[in-house]
């Protein structure tokens, strides 16, 4: 460990001496290098080169990249691009891709580390129901003989989660992923460059304050995911009943408007829970995601930042279910403590809901896929608020207009102490339960 530190820190000093890490990578070459790389050149209508030079320019400035940052943020946006460059081609080739239904698709929301990950996991053990997973997120299109095959391009993921676990040993037990679990949303929309997805990674405020201002918004991100899940969904030759899409991404909340235009008949979920054992969970992930690729990071910033992001959220929630909305069916609300105490029949509630089923054999896959993993593969954490500059109680109140309005009970948030023991002041509760 501290040979791999010393490395890393060696690393850092010479490409922040050379004025790298400070020096924004260029859209048009990134441009060129993909168009190069795959003997394509159409990106399709969305505007992309400012979008992708707006989050360069922010990553150089504000998120103290590390090199291995630095690396990542290439290696990604050479990626997204590259996929721009496929779906488009393929598109062309195949023009029956653009008439695939995706028909009233099933979109999970709400706060993160509410459970929202949990229910996503145990609605596609459904067979009728799809997921785009994490391989076919990161390299959806054949890459040459090497990596053309699905299983291949699978393992290639699976490797590459390897390796990231070692640069954030923390993240396995915060988010448990594997190359074939389903993934949010977020991975696909960044192929835009207009995604949260890189507020999350990176501290760049510039970024996130020109997305929530530019008029396009969040647009070109919907449309794009709905070309995207068409050719997930496109198979040549074959007919038959279309699955049942199941979408899932807490960023979903601040991007309601933009989802409704695209997914008219979209079925929407709210997964709500205790705001207080929300917020140190996604602070924390969101410092280890950082960690991973920044020089610095301020934990307490982090959690401050997190209280006010998610405070927002919360209340476009409660604005979204006060009326007037437009969705064709009505919102479908799932309380997390709900979810944990009874999952099969929480399940089987949203599918009522939306005037749907649960079958047989899928309540029986989700008891299985309980069984073998009762907490959803996520280890022991033990959360502190002070780490993150927050204070429980100034949290409570603020959240308390959204728990009223949803009727979401409090969570203890002192963990289990031996009988007469005292909690000191500001201790969150050990959790290993799903996110």
């Amino acid at each position: 460990m501290k040979i791999r530190s010393l490395a890393f820190g060696m690393a850092d000093f010479f490409a922040d001496r050379a004025g790298l890490l400070s020096r924004p990578l260029a859209a048009e070459r990134l441009l060129a290098a993909a168009s190069r790389r795959t003997g394509f050149a159409d990106f399709g209508a969305e505007e992309i080169a400012e979008p992708l030079q707006r989050l360069l320019d922010a990553c150089a400035a504000e998120a103290s990249l590390s090199a291995v940052g630095w690396l990542a943020l290439r290696w990604d946006a050479l990626r997204f691009l590259t996929n721009r460059l496929r779906l488009e081609a393929a598109g062309r080739s195949e023009p029956a891709i653009a008439r695939e239904e995706i028909a009233a698709p099933i979109v999970i929301t709400g706060l993160p580390r509410s459970g929202t990950t949990f229910l996503h996991q145990l609605m596609v053990c459904d067979p009728a129901n799809r997921a785009p997973l994490v391989w076919e997120t990161i390299f959806p299109f054949p890459d040459g003989a090497v990596n053309g095959a699905p299983e291949r391009r699978a393992a290639r993921v699976e490797r590459q989660l390897r390796m990231f676990g070692r640069l954030a040993p923390e993240f396995r037990d915060l988010h448990p992923l594997g190359a074939t679990s389903p993934q949010e949303c977020t991975e696909v929309l960044a192929h835009t460059f207009r995604s949260l997805r890189f507020d999350t990674t990176y501290r760049i405020p510039s970024y996130r304050t020109w997305l929530e201002a530019d008029a396009e918004g969040h647009r070109p991100a919907y449309r794009l995911q709905k070309r995207f899940l068409q050719y997930l969904q496109y198979r040549p030759g074959v007919t038959g009943q279309r699955p049942q899409w199941v979408l899932k991404c807490p960023d979903h909340v601040f991007a309601l408007a933009a989802l409704q235009e695209v997914y008219p008949d979209a079925r929407v979920v709210f997964v709500h829970r205790d705001p207080l054992k929300v917020l140190l969970s996604v602070a924390k992930l969101t410092e280890v995601l950082r960690r991973a690729f920044s020089r610095r990071v301020d934990a307490q910033a982090i959690g401050r930042g997190e209280s006010a992001r998610w405070l927002e959220g919360a209340l476009r929630m409660v604005a979204e279910s006060q009326g007037g909305s437009g969705w064709q069916e009505p919102i479908c609300h799932v309380h997390y403590l709900d979810l944990i105490a009874d999952p099969v029949a929480t399940v089987a509630g949203v599918y009522r809901h939306f005037g749907l089923a649960l079958p047989e054999a899928a309540a029986e896959a989700i008891a299985t896929a309980l069984e073998a993993e009762p907490n959803g593969g996520y280890g022991l954490r033990h959360y502190r608020f002070e780490e993150h500059g927050l204070d429980p109680e100034e949290e409570r109140a603020k959240f308390r207009p959204y728990m009223r309005h949803f009727g979401v009970a409090s969570e203890p948030i002192g963990e289990p102490r031996a009988a007469g023991a005292r909690r000191p002041r500001g201790e969150a509760a050990a959790s290993a339960v799903p996110g």
